[in-house]
């Protein structure tokens, strides 16, 4: 009987599997390193940053960056899939890069893409601004870009989320911190203080202090 027994065990659970009736474990995704971006505007022109900070600009991981580049343009800085975040006050952008990243786009106005759609990297986004369509707050029209990890959740779904909930519960959950990281030929350090630090052209070790101008060259 207990020969039968195994055996019958045995039957039954490769009958189950190949019917499908016992699932395998759900792999984890691994976040693959920091991607290749560009700035998120076109280079070679004037731009004034407020400098590297938290996404409240208060406490948690300085995940943010404030950039305001003279034609006023948001460009996506990698190809991705666009995700529109909905507010009651209308709607922000957020792209879903290869390899679980994540880069955000607040206070922007004209926004020229749609929610799913694919971009390339430097297509048009929309223009800096002062929208708050989540609330929070705004002073000089800018893009607040955000760098964000989503390893098993690439496409987390962000809408009616107020400014302060992703600012605060979602940043410390996924927030990336801007410092140290090499965006469009620049590395950006963050400050000891928020909106501070500084923008460092790699081909020539030119450093820019935070808040201040710099020109966007490759």
């Amino acid at each position: 009987m207990t020969k039968l027994r195994i055996r019958g065990a045995v039957l039954t659970a490769t009958v189950a599997t190949v019917l499908g009736l016992v699932s395998a474990p759900a792999a984890t995704a691994e976040l693959a390193p920091f991607p290749a971006l560009t700035l998120p505007f076109k280079a070679g022109q004037q731009v004034y940053s407020a400098g590297i900070h938290s996404d409240d600009g208060s406490t948690g991981v300085k995940n943010a960056i404030d950039l305001s580049p003279a034609d006023r343009t948001v460009r996506a800085p990698l190809a991705g899939t666009v995700h529109l975040q909905h507010c009651a006050g209308g709607d922000w952008v957020t792209i879903d890069h290869a390899g679980g990243w994540r880069t955000g786009y607040y206070h922007m106005e004209g926004i020229k893409v749609t929610d799913g759609e694919h971009v390339e990297a430097g297509a048009e986004l929309g223009s800096t601004g002062n929208a708050l369509p989540c609330g929070g707050s705004s002073t000089g029209a800018h893009v607040h870009f955000t760098l964000w990890t989503l390893p098993d959740a690439p496409a987390a779904n962000w809408d009616g989320k107020s400014f302060a909930e992703v600012s605060t519960t979602v940043a410390a959950a996924h927030g990336e911190p801007v410092d140290g990281k090499t965006i469009g030929g620049w590395r950006f350090t963050a400050g000891a203080e928020q909106y501070s630090g500084t923008a460092t052209h790699l081909a020539d070790n030119a450093v820019t202090q935070l808040p201040g101008r710099f020109r966007a060259k490759l």
